[in-house]
């Protein structure tokens, strides 16, 4: 199967680095336009530096925006008000005992990982259903399933984005738009790297913490190691494609058998 989205414009949030870096590079090779998403003007000059030294004839936009705020997302807007795919992978995460989390920590998970996403969907969707084509993909967590003891508000925030993607799937209804969410698993990334070491022992080299982090805390994943990004990045290329036409509405698993559940 060969994806060719030469012709397609795509946003991906959060792309500086980790998982939405890597569907930023899958997009781009697969030939798409691809704005590149991050606080900062200087993040994001980086990782298109980053990217064009993996890919020199890749066309990249940068796109810096603290998309947590509703008239950074509105200049964005602006700038780029026309998106054939948009990747909503803007999230953060942390370990927070249960009964410490404070209501800012609750007000702030849902307003980045959840509205972020659900704020751009209400600007980009509009416009895809007019043109009776587009791909939305929110990257979701096995967290949204399977709630971690140590990070319940992080939980919180990537069930509701499957809402978030079901709900807008069915407002796209009939137009050749599809809103999709994915189910990403425990995935090897800068940032889970550090959230490892909150759980283990911070002198063990890192393969060894991996394994001792897979063991004690996602015992239940079949792929037994976190998955590499490129691997998440690969789903989102395929749902960016003509090839998913008939898959919406639906929530995708990329999660290495973590999930233990027949569907979704």
């Amino acid at each position: 199967m060969h994806i060719d989205l030469s012709g397609r414009t795509a946003l991906v949030t959060g792309s500086t680095q980790g998982i939405g870096a890597a569907i930023a590079a899958g997009l781009a090779r697969a030939g798409a336009r691809v704005a590149i998403n991050g606080r900062s003007a200087d993040t994001v000059d980086s990782a298109i530096a980053t990217l064009r030294g993996e890919l020199p004839d890749a066309e990249l936009i940068a796109a810096p925006a603290d998309l947590g705020d509703a008239d950074a997302a509105d200049a964005l807007f602006e700038q780029l008000p026309d998106v054939d795919i948009l990747v909503n992978n803007l999230g953060i995460f942390g370990a927070t005992p249960a009964l410490e989390i404070t209501d800012e920590q609750w007000r702030r998970y849902f307003e980045i990982n959840v509205l972020s996403a659900a704020r751009l969907i209400r600007l980009y969707l509009p416009g895809m259903m007019e043109r009776r084509d587009g791909r939305i993909a929110n990257i979701a967590s096995d967290s949204a399933l399977v709630i971690p003891e140590e990070m319940i508000h992080y939980g919180m925030s990537k069930t509701a984005l499957l809402a978030v993607s079901r709900g807008y799937a069915k407002e796209a209804a009939g137009t050749g738009v599809t809103v999709n969410s994915v189910i990403a698993g425990p995935t090897h990334t800068g940032g889970v790297e550090d959230f490892v070491y909150q759980l283990v022992d911070k002198d063990l080299p890192w393969e060894e913490a991996q394994r001792e982090f897979m063991r004690e805390h996602r015992p239940q994943s079949l792929l037994q190691r976190l998955i590499e990004p490129e691997e998440i990045a690969n789903l989102v290329v395929y749902l960016s494609s003509p090839f998913a036409s008939a898959t919406t509405g639906a929530a995708v698993r990329v999660d290495g058998g973590y999930v233990d559940s027949i569907v979704p």
